[in-house]
């Protein structure tokens, strides 16, 4: 099953700068392993050691987050968008 990643700018140094790939997999987890496995690095920034996506990280399948659905085990089919997206903090105070 060919699934969509969309990559944030902040993490295009581990793909050779693509904004996207397209991988072949069967949940969320296996997506991240999978891009991990062509582009080495780039998981250990995106997950936890023990699998778990990082607080400050949010994917989304389709715009849904996978912490409201299967987080890692969550199921994705052909055609199907993930989306990385990196938590912003920060600011000044007024």
């Amino acid at each position: 099953m060919a699934v969509k990643v969309v990559i944030p700018a902040q993490l295009r140094q581990y793909t050779n700068e693509q904004s996207s790939v397209e991988l072949e997999a069967g949940t969320v987890g296996e997506v991240l392993n999978q891009l991990d496995s062509e582009f080495p690095g780039v998981k250990e920034r995106i997950c936890e050691p023990d699998g778990r996506i990082r607080r400050f990280v949010n994917v989304f399948v389709n715009g849904e987050d996978v912490r409201a659905l299967n987080g890692p085990d969550t199921e994705v089919k052909d055609g199907d968008e993930i989306g990385i997206i990196p938590a912003v903090a920060g600011g000044a105070d007024f």
